[in-house]
């Protein structure tokens, strides 16, 4: 399983960078916007840069899908490893497979994302997007099951032997990530705040506490034996 970052903060993308745990990024202009980006070229191209050959999702801002074309060519030409979001559908129920198709066939990485549902993502999979993004904390807040989905369409692309990749977005909590995991998510992009979390725990803290205590005692009672033999010795 790979991790995504889902941020635009530099200082939080390299901080995790650092730790070897970072395998992308994913944006989106909330993101951009919560994070301070005011120039979306000038900060996608440093993000891009900042990771290296790691992908950065980008997302359209269009409803109408020739522009959201021009756009997506206009994205991918900031750099190599930027890869184009384009929602399953607009906000008007328009499929915008034709979008990803295109794109795909032009040599253009597609994020298809807004998925929350199985039907979705094996049509997203079919017009040959890169990645189809599932918003787990959204198909469970309509009474879903996060889980079922990203199984049953992880099992359907090996069936098929299908070469899209499933990340899993919208994590609201750790226990998301945890089960997105278990159910074969091969992507999960988190937002930076659940990072902390994930790898600190409060009886791991006291276990090192105590190694520690007990290292300190073990190297008194070190000290005290060798000033007692040389104590000794020079008698």
């Amino acid at each position: 399983m790979q991790i995504f970052i889902d941020s635009a903060d530099v200082k939080q993308i390299e901080t995790w960078l650092a730790q070897g745990v970072v395998d992308g990024a994913t944006t989106n202009p909330s993101i951009m916007y919560k994070d301070g980006v005011k120039d979306v070229e000038q900060g996608a191209r440093q993000l891009a840069a900042l990771l290296g050959d790691r992908p950065l999702s980008v997302e359209v801002t269009s409803n109408d899908h020739a522009v959201m074309l021009d756009q997506a060519r206009l994205f991918a030409t900031w750099a190599r490893n930027i890869v184009i979001k384009i929602p399953i559908v607009n906000q008007f129920g328009e499929s915008s497979l034709g979008v990803i198709h295109q794109l795909t066939q032009e040599g253009i990485g597609v994020n298809a994302t807004a998925i929350l549902a199985f039907n979705q993502a094996i049509l997203a999979a079919k017009a040959g997007a890169t990645y189809v993004s599932i918003f787990g904390g959204r198909v469970a807040d309509e009474g879903g099951d996060p889980a079922i989905v990203i199984r049953n369409v992880r099992s359907w692309l090996d069936d098929w032997d299908l070469p899209a990749r499933i990340i899993v977005g919208s994590i609201r909590a750790v226990i998301d990530i945890q089960s997105a995991a278990l159910a074969g998510a091969h992507i999960i992009t988190i937002p930076p705040q659940f990072l902390p979390k994930m790898v600190d725990h409060q009886y791991t803290r006291e276990t090192v506490r105590q190694f520690v205590q007990d290292a300190e005692k073990t190297a008194t009672l070190i000290r005290e034996a060798k000033a007692g033999v040389s104590t000794a010795a020079g008698r």
